[in-house]
């Protein structure tokens, strides 16, 4: 208790040592937020989700928080749903053998850019013959747009910017090459005057106001039933945007963290730990045993660290926890073993070893209780500072591809965003995110790896 009230008293001298001290518990914090608020299953569910996990969310777009510094607003996504009570208009009547529905949309547009997509989504129930809809966009103005006829069947979605016979309609009526789901949108005062010229889409604006969209199924059985939700797709979402399969960064983020301080604190705590046993015995029995220890760190020193774990990441298997063990056999005979081992080869001589020895203890006894507590204050600071080390690890692995496939951290979002050109398409955010918060985890452990060493190490105290 002493020792560490003592430790504590020279910690609060240090101002980097309490910066530090905040971080690391803030992101412990997190790691501990994250995996009760997504358990392990539930969070390899949705990072490994298809379409239909996040169909709902718009592909590769900022979080919301950027419409805070943009003059021209990007829209948020708007989800209408006819399966939720009050959403949508419906109305029923009975027709022929089965019945017609109609379903009626309406929303207020405010943003200052166009939605990247506009989708509707159908959820039918038929015995037989498969209903039959038309649907039409009635914008502020006034003016309409035929959607089209289509039969649909389970799984139909219609995308209006992809539909060529919507296309098509919506050229005709502006009289400008446009994608059509800018076109039901566009202000017609934004429309360039001379329509023989290519349009410049960064100058056409949307109209805001209140938009409409009508659906007419008909169905033919009594017993049949279309449901249908339309989505039009926003140019932000969430606190961390989306990736290239409409994720939510932030299960990436959240989830990181416990992954990182997972691997960083059990690699460099086994190692430390580890390393100074190892080199305490081979010490205290000297010999045979300390010769073969000093030749298996030889040895292993020469030996190419990441080249080893790059082959057993292809090789083996990508499971976190496999490249964790593989990174722990390869580094506890490393060069720590030559350090720690100087110190004892000094305590070994000392007079309280020698009365030990007089007291009839035994070698473990000595090894366990007088050697190693003596050189233990000295591995604190080591094994802090060598955390955000095998952080950096991981991501970096993640980065050459030979990350987890399950697990979402770090090194992945970063490995994904290179893979999707993130920072050629101004995807900015998709890097900046996880970079940031190893940056962060980085400059923590440093800020009080340091103030330990200081604290500990008597000569640096003097200076």
């Amino acid at each position: 208790m002493g020792f560490l009230k003592s430790f504590f008293r020279e910690l609060k001298y240090y101002p980097s040592a309490i910066v530090g001290t905040l971080i690391i518990v803030a992101l412990l914090g997190v790691a501990l937020y994250a995996v009760i608020a997504i358990p392990y299953h539930r969070a390899v569910y949705l990072w490994r989700g298809t379409s239909e996990v996040w169909y709902r969310n718009p592909k590769m777009v900022p979080p919301s928080w950027v419409n805070y510094f943009r003059t021209k607003k990007l829209p948020t996504t708007i989800d209408l749903d006819s399966r939720k009570e009050g959403e949508v208009q419906r109305t029923e009547k009975k027709l022929g053998d089965g019945k017609q529905i109609e379903l009626t949309y309406e929303f207020d547009y405010t943003a200052d850019e166009f939605p990247p997509e506009i989708v509707v989504y159908f959820y039918p129930t038929y015995a037989a013959k498969q209903p039959f809809v038309s649907g039409e966009w009635i914008t502020p103005d006034g003016r309409k747009f035929r959607l089209g006829n289509f039969i649909v069947t389970q799984g139909y979605s219609f995308h209006m910017g992809q539909d060529k016979d919507l296309a098509r309609r919506v050229r005709r009526m502006l009289h400008v090459d446009i994608p059509a789901d800018i076109g039901l949108l566009v202000d017609p005062a934004s429309l360039p005057k001379d329509t023989s010229q290519p349009v410049d889409q960064k100058s056409l604006r949307p109209l805001k106001g209140h938009y409409k969209l009508q659906l007419s199924v008909i169905t033919f059985s009594p017993q049949d039933d279309v449901q249908a939700e339309l989505l039009v797709y926003g140019g932000v979402y969430g606190i961390a945007g989306t990736d290239h399969l409409r994720r939510d960064l932030m299960v990436g983020l959240l989830w990181g963290t416990p992954v990182a301080m997972a691997f960083g604190l059990i690699s460099a705590l086994v190692i430390g730990l580890a390393t100074m046993i190892i080199a305490a015995i081979g010490v205290w029995y000297g010999g045979v045993v300390d010769d073969l220890i000093q030749r298996i760190t030889e040895i292993n020193m020469v030996l190419p660290f990441l080249p080893i774990l790059i082959m057993v990441g292809i090789f083996v298997s990508r499971s976190l926890w496999v490249i964790m063990l593989v990174t722990i056999a390869l580094s506890i005979f490393g060069a720590g073993i030559k350090s720690y081992r100087a110190m004892f080869l000094q305590l070994r001589e000392s007079p309280y070893i020698e009365a030990a020895q007089a007291y009839g203890a035994g070698n473990s006894r000595i090894i366990f209780l007088y050697l190693i507590p003596r050189i233990l204050p000295m591995l604190i600071p080591g094994f802090i500072s060598a955390i955000p080390s095998f952080v950096f690890l991981e991501a970096s692995l993640a980065v050459l591809g030979i990350g987890d496939p399950v697990l979402p951290t770090w090194g992945k979002i970063i490995q994904d965003a290179q893979a999707n050109a993130a920072l050629y398409k101004g995807l900015y955010y998709w890097i900046l995110e996880p970079s940031v918060l190893l940056m962060i985890t980085g400059l923590g452990f440093a800020l009080l790896g340091f103030a330990l060493d200081r604290i500990f190490n008597p000569r640096l105290r003097q200076e």
